[in-house]
């Protein structure tokens, strides 16, 4: 795969040929302009988080069905269909050099782009995923003559195990060795005999899945090999900026303007902070006033994301100015402090207009002694987790909700979970953004407050 600069690509004429669903095996032998490069990345990634939000929130494998089927539509849908088969090529390899570069984003990538595969395979009617598992090269045949006959009575035995209302035995049966359908064998969905597993058409998925995530752990691994021998240096200029940006993506709005609920003043700054912040913002403000002061990652932090919710420059500087002077005297605050507060708004340096943090960076730094930055959920002891969700109202069964989901590693999920336990409301969108915590926060407090009398 080669990435340019303008020219127009054109697609292959045998990639409408190709299954719906490609396999990913070897990179594509295509040009790509470098606005594709990134903008069908963002849009794949798009698809992969609602994916991961769906699983967090524990749907049914049909409800999980009917959302990557949605999330394909809006994010990767092309009338054209060689165009859409192209971008759906290209997107998965620049997100798998994009999630090479640690353990972490290994294992994130993986798990989502085998859910994806899941989901879209069992999208495909039974003649297509046929054809799959033949693009595979699986050297499995289905089962046929008076081996079939012979197992009849046995396979029933496991369909009628299952609980299923017409209980029937499938025309088609693939032997293959139970350690390949793992899955299967666990939920005892298969019959098994002489260390084979008998699987039916309708559970190809199984089968093909192992296979697609064995192959996407191995290539990980190969590309990451690449990245960092040749790629990262050989396009530090170019493309290694779009790739190391892409793992942090937020996809929402910046938040770089404040809105209606969005406009706050110094005077109720304290009121506001403990009615509508997030647990990150809210954890770093009672710092600041606690102990008068804030490291860098602290500052960055909880500074932009008060320019966010429209706290101006002026009250920023008086806000900062009214703590640190404290602790370090009015001097040394204007001389090493208030600049760094202007840069922020714009008003210093290269003037550029520095949006709020989004919740992945926020999640992915990585706070050192003495820092209070960082997100909560993945950084605070157990402990202090619950004494900080305890300090919000939360009850002893919400916390446990939200706890499951730091368990899991799920910290968005556990910050909308708490939001939704803080404001009595659903939060289907899901909480990507301190800001837009304290957007939502906001619309539903003053939608309970009464008019003002006339």
């Amino acid at each position: 795969m080669e990435v340019i600069r303008s020219q127009k690509r054109t697609p292959s004429n045998d990639t409408v040929s190709n299954p719906k669903i490609p396999l990913y095996l070897t990179a594509p032998q295509m040009e790509v302009r470098l606005e594709e490069f990134e903008l069908f990345a963002v849009d794949r990634l798009r698809v992969l988080k609602g994916v991961s939000d769906g699983l967090a929130r524990g749907r049914n494998p049909k409800e999980m069905d009917d959302l990557v089927d949605t999330l394909w539509k809006e994010h990767m849908r092309d009338p054209d269909a060689s165009l859409m088969f192209n971008k759906d090529i290209i997107s998965h390899f620049v997100l798998r050099l994009v999630y090479c570069r640690s353990d972490e984003l290994k294992k994130w990538f993986l798990s989502m782009e085998t859910a994806l595969f899941r989901h879209r395979f069992r999208l495909q009617n039974f003649e297509a995923q046929r054809a799959i598992v033949g693009e595979f090269g699986l050297p499995y045949k289905a089962v046929t003559g008076a081996e079939l006959e012979g197992l009849k009575e046995r396979l029933g035995q496991v369909v009628r195990s299952l609980g299923q209302i017409s209980p029937t035995v499938e025309a088609v049966y693939y032997k293959v060795p139970f350690e390949e359908v793992p899955d299967l064998v666990a939920s005892r969905r298969v019959l098994i005999q002489k260390g084979y597993a008998f699987v039916a058409g309708s559970q190809l998925v199984s089968l093909v899945v192992t296979q697609f995530r064995s192959h996407i752990s191995k290539a990980l691994i190969l590309t990451n090999r690449k990245w960092t021998t040749t790629i990262r240096e050989r396009e530090k200029d170019r493309l290694t900026p779009i790739v190391e940006a892409l793992s942090t993506s937020y996809l929402g709005p910046d938040y770089s303007q404040s809105t209606e609920y969005a406009e706050i003043s110094l005077k109720d700054i304290d009121q506001v902070a403990k009615s509508s912040f997030p647990l990150c913002m809210r954890h770093l403000f009672e710092k600041v006033r606690e102990d008068h002061h804030l490291k860098h990652g602290g500052r960055m932090q909880l500074g932009l994301f008060l320019k966010g919710v429209g706290l101006k420059l002026d009250d920023a500087l008086a806000f900062w100015r009214a703590e640190f002077t404290k602790k370090v005297g009015s001097e040394r605050f204007d001389k090493e402090y208030a600049y760094s507060i202007r840069h922020n708004y714009g008003k210093e340096g290269k003037r550029t207009d520095y949006t709020p943090y989004a919740c992945q960076k926020i999640i992915l730094s990585a706070p050192g002694a003495g820092d209070h930055h960082g997100c909560p959920y993945r950084h605070f002891s157990e402990d202090n987790l619950r004494a900080a969700l305890g300090r919000m109202g939360l009850s002893s069964r919400g916390m446990e909700g939200v706890m499951d989901q730091v368990r899991n590693k799920h910290y968005q999920l556990a910050c909308t979970m708490t939001f939704e336990a803080v404001y009595g409301t659903s939060c289907d969108a899901g909480i990507n953004h301190p800001n837009q915590y304290f957007e939502e926060s906001q619309k539903i407090l003053k939608s309970k407050t009464p008019p003002a009398p006339v």
